[in-house]
């Protein structure tokens, strides 16, 4: 089963909630991939400022992103994360340009293993959709968007996921959001993503108004939208919560404190000091590695690592 079909298998069963934490390299994804999560989500802000040390500004490029979702989506495939592989979304941006770059980019998302990816109706030169001063293309524009997501995921025969997203709350109102996610709807999409709700009565009444499409919630902390458990994202009616900071937040904390340390001391600490090379190397699937090692014949790790 490929992970699209698995991943619309899971919108499908009314009893299913998805927490997809964010995850910005192979890395990370390693990490939640061994705590055992059932989807994960690439992060557009994390995987700029991981691969380009740039704010989330649009100078990803397409290249760049899909590489990014490959990498991540191979590791999601690995058999020692399970039997069907772990689906990930993947934030795919505007689409990098008109309905044929849109049509590229999800067919080479699709081939790259990705579960499902969301479209976005800011313009080209677009931001992160909790920073202010957004500009969004026409309503036309942003369904030709989904139109041609659609009719390729069509022509490559993929089961890949079509999220629409919006950010016309900032720069409209709540009724034109939801009439756009209501047209992206009609013309194939699969989940509506809101971006940045400000209430949770307002929440409650975008899943009212989305019925029955499933909704996303992109629960970026000390953003624009309050915060949410998952709990409570539940019960409210999302489908999806996605939290793209978990990963990169807490890794920049704890590295620059490291780092501190070592500037000040001159020495890590004995927690950052607890982690063997022999310990990295088994979030990383050593083990895996040294076992195809051994079914073909070879001794390079006859006497271990």
């Amino acid at each position: 089963m490929s992970a699209a079909t698995k991943l619309r298998q899971m919108l499908q069963d009314p009893e299913t909630f998805l927490l997809c934490p964010g995850v910005y390299d192979g890395f990370s994804a390693r990490m939640a991939l061994s705590v055992g999560f059932d989807c994960l989500y690439m992060t557009g802000a994390g995987s700029s400022a991981s691969v380009i040390g740039h704010a989330d500004l649009g100078l990803m490029t397409q290249t760049q992103m899909r590489t990014n979702a490959e990498t991540i989506a191979g590791l999601c495939a690995l058999p020692e994360y399970g039997s069907s592989p772990i689906p990930l979304i993947a934030d795919a941006d505007t689409g990098y340009g008109g309905p044929v770059m849109v049509a590229r980019t999800v067919k080479q998302y699709a081939q790259s293993g990705v579960a499902a990816l969301h479209l976005e109706d800011q313009i080209q030169t677009k931001r992160c959709g909790h920073l202010a001063g957004k500009e969004v293309v026409d309503r036309d524009v942003f369904v030709n968007r989904i139109r041609a997501a659609v009719n390729a995921r069509k022509e490559v025969g993929s089961d890949i996921v079509i999220i629409a997203r919006t950010d016309a709350l900032q720069t409209h109102n709540y009724e034109e959001a939801i009439a756009r996610l209501k047209e992206a709807g009609e013309a194939g999409a699969d989940v509506a993503f809101f971006e940045g709700l400000t209430s949770k009565e307002q929440a409650a009444q975008i899943i009212k108004d989305l019925a029955p499409m499933p909704v996303l919630l992109n629960m970026v902390e000390s953003g624009a939208t309050p915060s949410f458990t998952a709990a409570e994202a539940k019960e409210v009616g999302f489908k999806i919560m996605i939290v793209p900071f978990v990963t990169i937040s807490s890794a920049s904390f704890a590295m620059r404190e490291e780092l501190e340390r070592l500037k000040s001391e001159g020495t890590m600490s004995a927690k950052a000091k607890s982690l063997t090379p022999q310990g990295l190397f088994g979030i990383c699937g050593v083990d895996a590695s040294m076992e195809v090692d051994r079914k073909a014949g070879g001794k390079s790790f006859a006497t271990g690592i």
